[in-house]
C-alpha cells in the first residue's frame, strides 16, 4: 500500500469512504472483536473505505494502555487474517486505536469515555459522530445503553449522529426480547438502533440469494416438486476457548439455532424477497 490514507479515492470500490466517526467497541478484548470486528475495520482501511478522520476506542474490563492495546490488536490481526498484514495500512490504523479500561456498569467509566471522545474528536477531527458496538455479554446490553444515555453520549446534536450496534442474541425469548427493546428505547430512537447478526455478512450466506433467484438453471426447480430434502450442517472448527461465561449464560443452542441456522433455513426456503 503505497499511500495508506483512506481519504484517497477507493482503489477497489466505486463507493466513497464513510464520513468522520469514532467506532467505540465495548468488549474490545473479546472473541468477537479479535476475530471479526478488527479484521473488518482493517479491510475497510485497506480498501480506502474509511475516512482520514477516523478512530477506534476499545473498552474492556482490563488494565492496559493504548500501546498495549495496539500491540494486542496487531498480534490478533496476524493470527486471524488469512494474509499478511500490510505495514502501511496497520501503521495508519494503529495510530487511531485507543483504549479505556473499566467496569461497564460503573458510571465513572462513561464520564471518562466522554472526556476521551472529546479528545479523540479534537485529535482526529471526528466531528462527534460515534458508533457504539456492543460486543459484550447480552446481559449488559441494557445497562450499557442506559449508561450512555445518562452520560449524554447517546444524544444526537445537530450535525452529529450516535448509533448503537447490538449483536445477537437479542433476549432469551419473546418476553425478554420485548423487555430489552423497551429498555433501550427509553434511551435511543429506533433509527439509532442496529440489531445485527454478523453471520449474515458471510459471503457464502449472502451468495445463497443470488444462487437461488438469479440462476436460470436452479431457480425454476428450487421447490418441493424437485427437491427431496435439505440438510444444513454447521461445522465448527473453533472450541469454546475463552467464551465459557457467554455460553453458560446464553447456551450453545440459543447461540446457533434461532439465529444462524434459522437464517440459513429462511434463505434456503423463503419466497423471493
Amino acid at each position: 500500500m503505497a499511500n495508506p490514507d483512506p481519504a484517497d479515492p477507493p482503489a477497489e470500490h466505486s463507493v466513497p469512504p464513510a464520513g468522520p466517526c469514532v467506532v467505540v467497541i465495548f468488549g474490545a478484548t473479546g472473541d468477537l472483536t479479535k476475530r471479526k470486528l478488527i479484521p473488518a475495520i482493517y479491510y475497510l482501511a485497506k480498501s480506502r473505505l474509511l475516512p482520514a478522520d477516523f478512530a477506534v476506542v476499545g473498552l474492556a474490563n482490563s488494565e492496559m494502555n493504548d500501546e498495549a492495546f495496539r500491540q494486542e490488536i496487531g498480534e490478533n490481526l496476524q493470527t486471524y487474517l488469512p494474509e499478511a498484514v500490510e505495514k502501511d495500512c496497520w501503521d495508519w490504523l494503529s495510530a487511531r486505536l485507543h483504549f479505556l479500561g473499566g467496569e461497564f456498569k460503573d458510571p465513572k467509566l462513561y464520564e471518562r469515555l466522554r472526556k476521551l471522545l472529546a479528545q479523540v474528536d479534537s485529535d482526529h477531527r471526528t466531528c462527534g459522530n460515534y458508533l457504539f458496538y456492543l460486543a459484550t455479554n447480552p446481559i449488559l446490553f441494557c445497562d450499557v445503553v442506559q449508561q450512555l444515555g445518562m452520560a449524554g453520549l447517546a444524544r444526537q446534536e445537530p450535525g452529529q449522529w450516535r448509533r448503537v450496534v447490538i449483536e445477537k442474541p437479542f433476549g432469551r425469548d419473546l418476553e425478554s426480547a420485548r423487555a430489552l427493546n423497551l429498555g433501550i428505547r427509553k434511551t435511543l430512537e429506533e433509527k439509532q438502533i442496529f440489531r445485527i447478526d454478523h453471520y449474515l455478512g458471510k459471503e457464502t450466506v449472502q451468495n445463497i440469494l443470488v444462487f437461488r433467484f438469479s440462476n436460470g438453471i436452479f431457480e425454476p426447480i428450487w421447490n418441493r416438486r424437485y427437491i427431496d430434502h435439505v440438510q444444513i450442517t454447521v461445522a465448527e472448527t473453533v472450541g469454546v476457548e475463552r467464551r465459557g461465561g457467554y455460553y453458560e449464560e446464553a447456551g450453545a443452542l440459543r447461540d446457533m439455532v434461532p439465529s444462524h441456522i434459522f437464517q440459513l433455513l429462511a434463505l434456503t426456503a423463503m419466497e423471493p424477497p
